[in-house]
């Protein structure tokens, strides 16, 4: 029998009981001025031309992130087209950064411009990364574990960092010369989905559609309670800092996606494994429930964090939809 953490018909209404901070959207804008002071050229340096050539350009991007730490990205393109491609911005799962260019080419064999944003201080656990941490002392990827990294202050919380850093790569990659900006998608998995939904939710760019396979960060109660690691993470931490308990979870209901969910505009389409004890199911019905836009989810009984490869071609599909 499948594992579920609720009853399969109460996930379809489950909701999450995080309140929502009354000074949410002027934290967050405060998060995203002060990294708007510090924003230096973004840089573009061609990449292995003689390697990737000629179905691909691929350039060797850094941008300013949160508080105007350089993070780094990749930006392919095929060779063919030099104007008004759709754009995919792409964000790594948790651990992961944003690897080699050949490990990113689906989108681009489909004819899309990809920007592939790095994950600061991580990439060292499934793909490798590059950008390190500035903020956090370190200048390079490291093994998780992120999840507890300044999590006594909202405002210098590891992922309030990386928020910023997925708005300001969206920013900056609808700011290429060869881009339709009317055509800007984001996708990701687990960890990448939570930043397609926080890119989608605080970011002032008009966003086609989003795509966020079992979204990690959401309904952080629940699913520290019943998850596994990462999540597990937090209660290690709290099983030892027990006085500081209503103070981690204070910062994370402005992380939560499931609260960030109420303010996405554009058409979603979110999975979900049944089987999933890294992203509960609840969890993910938590932030599929307060989307008010179109929405689409992708529901599998017998998987796990893992989606299927099926899922891959239906992600590509509902994006060329929104073509």
């Amino acid at each position: 029998m499948p594992w579920f953490d609720l009853d399969i018909e109460a996930l379809k209404d489950y909701r999450t009981k995080v309140i929502e901070p009354d000074d949410f959207d002027s934290f967050w804008s405060e998060m995203k001025d002060l990294a708007y002071q510090a924003i230096e050229p973004t840089e573009l340096t061609p990449y292995k031309e003689q390697l990737y050539s000629p179905m691909l350009r691929i350039y060797d991007v850094t941008f300013s992130g949160a508080h105007g730490d350089p993070i780094r990205a990749w930006y392919i393109k095929p060779k063919e087209y030099d104007s008004c491609l759709p754009l995919i911005i792409n964000f790594a799962g948790y651990g992961g950064g944003r690897g080699l260019p050949v490990e990113n080419l689906s989108y681009g064999a489909l004819g899309f411009a990809t920007f592939i944003m790095d994950t600061r201080g991580q990439g060292s656990s499934w793909r490798t990364g590059d950008t390190g941490d500035p903020e956090h002392g370190g200048q390079g990827p490291s093994y998780p574990g992120f999840m507890t990294r300044g999590i006594s202050d909202r405002r210098k919380y590891y992922f309030t960092r990386l928020y910023i850093d997925a708005v300001r790569a969206v920013e900056e990659a609808c700011k290429l010369d060869d881009i339709d900006q009317t055509k800007v998608f984001l996708s990701g998995r687990s960890q990448g989905g939570a930043l397609s939904l926080a890119a989608a939710a605080l970011g002032s760019v008009d966003i086609k559609a989003c795509v966020a396979e079992v979204p990690f960060l959401a309904d952080f109660p629940r699913a520290i309670g019943i998850g596994s690691y990462p999540y597990k993470e937090i209660a290690d931490f709290l099983s030892q800092h027990v006085e500081m308990v209503e103070k981690v979870f204070n910062t994370l209901s402005y992380i939560d996606t499931a609260i960030l969910a109420r303010r996405i505009k554009t058409s979603c389409l979110l999975t979900v494994g049944l089987m999933d004890d890294i992203a509960p199911p609840s969890s993910v019905y938590a932030v599929y429930n307060e989307i008010k836009s179109q929405k689409k989810l992708e529901v599998y009984p017998f998987s796990g964090h893992e989606m299927p490869s099926l899922q891959q071609e239906k992600s590509m599909e509902f994006i060329k939809e929104h073509l």
